[in-house]
């Protein structure tokens, strides 16, 4: 299996996927909106190649994505718990049910964990799925303490 970079050619298909992993999420109650789908094309598009993106891909057989997983390094103030104030961020990682437990998701996620320590980002977050959570925890993912809180605007602006 070859885990690959992915390229412009591929958004269509790292859209088609997200789509996957956002009527998951909905299954799991985390509200979503609708019309998502070109703001994320858009922001693939100038994402990709960027030092602080990865993108990674999984060719299917048959053409298209098998699996996706998206990195992404923040910079905020540092402090006591990340000295230089970055820290990543895992976003959309997705296998095809047409494709899953076959290793993909694996195989991302190893790229991306990679790809953090040789940034030397010392902390990696992510928010996962029921379906994915044992994959992240093999990872060394866990709860780190301290509750992990949200806010969402209530009037549904977007």
């Amino acid at each position: 299996m070859n885990v690959r970079d992915a390229t412009p050619d591929d958004i269509s298909e790292l859209v088609r996927l997200r789509e996957i992993l956002t009527d998951r999420m909905a299954r799991d109650g985390t509200p979503v909106f609708e019309h998502w789908q070109e703001a994320y094309a858009e922001s693939l598009a100038e994402r990709l190649g960027s030092p602080d993106t990865a993108v990674y891909v999984v060719d299917a057989p048959e053409g298209g994505l098998a699996a996706c997983g998206v990195g992404l390094i923040f910079d905020r103030l540092p402090g006591p718990t990340l000295p230089d104030g970055r820290y990543g961020y895992v976003q959309g990682m997705t296998t095809d049910p047409r494709h899953r437990r076959r290793g993909h998701g694996r195989a991302v996620m190893g790229a991306l964990m990679d790809w953090y320590r040789a940034q030397g980002v010392r902390k990696v977050d992510l928010h996962a799925t029921s379906d994915g959570e044992p994959l992240y925890r093999e990872f060394g993912f866990v709860e780190d303490g301290y509750p992990s809180l949200t806010w969402r605007d209530p009037s549904g602006r977007r």
